[in-house]
């Protein structure tokens, strides 16, 4: 379990991460979201004892992660796939996490295996593509088999397959009891995987809540109407107290009223429907909207 409370981190007058609280509960998958920029990577660093908070304090499992020896055998952790030294080969790479952590080095080809790189584990790493690099770097949270695991856009130069399985992995983990904490800024990203989500925006809490939660609260909900006869149907649906917006030509976008009432109120009134179908906003544009005021560069604005 990770726990943060009141984390900050101040960089002369700029807080990048500001007064911080969640937890990340073990046996699920925590998505911790939010624009570039947000604070995702110094929130990383100060869990890992990698940067000092300001104020605050965060732990895992109990206690400051600095203060454990060994800490591959507590947390694995993938933040910089290309903090690697190009001139070593994969499985030399391994084996000094290894030795630095007293794990044995049957570990290193077990986590190779795993991570699809059994092939290239004499190849120099300065030879990899990104892809590889995110499979090394993976390969290397889980040598020591840790409760407990961080990883910081991971899916970056993924391909399809790639994607694929890492999104199964990070499932796997987290039914075998683990903590899974994977930072990212794309919500679609983690609409696929994550059963929790953390969202955070220039460094402050947004949102800490169930993918199930978030959707229900964040993602609009409308009704798609065809009908050749789209102004009566609006006076009707506007009597009810609905909202329609004409989407163009015989199609309308109804807010306010179930399918089912709409359904029920065209046929009462002798109104034809083409189409009639319940429409969800996806979760990557209920995050846009919720994240809107904390993205730090727009393109295309305005001076």
């Amino acid at each position: 379990m990770i726990e943060a409370t009141r984390l900050t981190k101040r960089y002369g007058d700029t807080a990048a991460v500001d007064d911080l609280t969640f937890t990340v509960a073990p046996g699920r998958v925590t998505g911790f979201l939010g624009p570039n920029g947000a604070g995702k990577s110094t929130t990383l660093r100060m869990i890992l004892g990698l940067n000092t908070p300001t104020s605050g304090s965060v732990t895992v499992d109990g206690v400051p992660f600095s203060s454990r020896p060994r800490g591959l055998r507590h947390v694995g952790a993938l933040l910089d796939a290309h903090d690697v030294h190009g001139g070593r080969t994969a499985r030399a790479h391994l084996s000094a996490l290894a030795r630095g952590n007293r794990l044995p080095l049957s570990r290193v080809d077990e986590v190779l295996r795993e991570v699809g790189l059994a092939k290239a584990a004499r190849r120099r790493i300065g030879g990899f593509s990104l892809g590889m690099k995110q499979r090394l770097g993976i390969a290397g949270a889980l040598l020591g088999d840790p409760p407990v695991l961080l990883f910081d856009e991971p899916l970056n130069g993924l391909d399809p397959e790639g994607v694929l399985w890492v999104r199964g992995l990070f499932r796997n983990l987290a039914a075998e009891g683990r903590t899974v904490f994977v930072s990212s800024h794309m919500m679609a990203e983690m609409e696929a995987t994550a059963d929790q989500l953390v969202v955070i925006g220039q460094g402050r809490l947004i949102a800490d809540q169930s993918l199930r939660e978030f959707s229900d609260r964040h993602a609009k909900r409308g009704v798609i109407v065809h009908t050749p006869d789209l102004a009566a149907l609006d006076a009707v649906l506007r009597a009810e107290g609905a909202s329609v917006r004409r989407e163009g030509g015989a199609e309308g976008r109804v807010t306010g009223l179930s399918a089912a009432r709409i359904g029920e109120l065209a046929h009462r009134h002798g109104i034809v429907l083409h189409e009639l179908a319940t429409h969800t906003s996806s979760l990557e544009s209920a995050f846009m909207s919720l994240t809107a005021d904390s993205v730090e560069y727009l393109a295309g604005e305005t001076r």
